[in-house]
């Protein structure tokens, strides 16, 4: 481990690195590898039904299971998620049904789930808008004294965005409760970590701010669990902000509709499969004996089922009723909306008869 200021460096070559802390207990392991499994095959199952047309678009997070799952591990339910569109895998991590988490993505306006009662915010499409809203909600629940840490989650490319800057010196300013974990997977689409920033890390960008940066392993679960959790323990004390930098890697292209091949090379994603957080957490627990073959079975069936819940959910025709999109753009519908609704009736009318 490097100090830097107030950015810490947690550099190593599998294991938990020197200076990271006591790693989890092997029972956390244990289920954060369920969590892991159930991840790896609802990314699987939503980019199948991508291609059966089930769903508009699916922004994979295969290779950055461990950040999901890590994320969501730390938090207790008073807590709240934002996530980003690539965060489906965190929000079912969370409790949410995931055929509610992807709804949105099949194109429904609605974002699927009760964001109050699961603490979880809709999913972001555009880059790091949801940060002030993280923020926001941290700053609030510091005033009225609740004891409610936000885990903000961004991509690299995010930290290009005003939004992110806003989000940080606020919650700096004002010792908000949020941890900012910043999933670096090196491309913003097409677009290389080299052209968002020439700082040395992410994580160094935590000193202009004043809150203290972390750097770790974005495919190492253990250490990912003990750096987040030191966070949102800060956090949850009174001490403000993190921002914490995941070092891993998008396997997949950006969506269904991105051709990766474009801008990156076949052994660069390579060497990245060969740092799969899900295969290094399974031979760590193998060779420490407490994954057994039982163990394996059990979450290989709750991943099946899950992905059968899943298909059958995504199967069902939702009744499309056009009028909604009216009905909650104003309270006081304008005249031009009142003018829209009246030409799409009559041309539904017209169409039915």
């Amino acid at each position: 481990m490097v100090e830097t200021g107030t950015v810490r460096f947690i550099e190593r070559d599998g294991g938990l690195a020197p200076g990271a802390g006591a790693p989890p207990p092997t029972a956390e392991l244990l289920a954060g590898y369920r969590a892991m499994v159930l991840a790896r095959r609802l990314n699987e199952q939503a980019g199948a039904l991508v291609r059966q047309g089930r769903l508009a678009v699916y922004p994979s997070s295969r290779g950055q299971e461990a950040c999901q799952v890590a994320a969501v591990s730390v938090l207790e339910a008073r807590d709240w998620l934002f996530p980003t569109y690539r965060d489906a895998a965190a929000i079912a991590a969370r409790g949410v049904d995931p055929v509610e988490v992807l709804t949105m993505l099949r194109g429904d306006r609605h974002c699927g789930y009760d964001p109050v009662a699961h603490r979880v915010a809709p999913q972001a499409t555009p880059l790091a808008t949801q940060l002030p809203h993280a923020v926001g909600v941290g700053h609030a629940a510091r005033l009225k004294g609740e004891d409610t840490v936000v885990m903000a989650l961004c991509g690299d490319g995010a930290t290009s965005e005003g939004d992110f800057h806003e989000a940080c010196n606020f919650a700096a300013v004002f010792a908000a409760p949020v941890v900012f974990l910043v999933q670096n997977n090196k491309y913003a689409i097409s677009v290389p970590l080299a052209r968002q920033s020439v700082a040395p890390s992410l994580a160094a960008k935590a000193v202009g701010y004043g809150m203290p940066g972390v750097r770790v392993d974005g495919n190492d679960l253990a250490a990912l669990t003990v750096v987040l959790g030191e966070a949102v323990r800060r956090a949850r004390e009174g001490g403000g902000p993190t921002l914490v930098e995941a070092d891993t890697y998008r396997v997949e292209a950006h969506t269904n509709a991105d051709d990766a091949s474009r801008y990156r090379d076949d052994d660069e994603v390579a060497e990245w499969v060969r740092r799969d957080p899900l295969l290094r957490l399974r031979a760590h627990l193998l060779a420490e004996g407490a994954l057994t073959d039982a163990l394996e079975a059990e979450c290989a069936a709750a991943a099946e089922e899950l992905a059968a819940r899943v298909r059958d959910g995504m199967n069902r025709e939702r009744a499309a009723d056009p009028d909604e999109m009216f009905a909650h753009v104003y309270a006081t519908p304008t005249a031009q909306l009142v003018e829209q609704r009246a030409g799409l009736r009559a041309e539904l009318e017209l169409e039915g008869s």
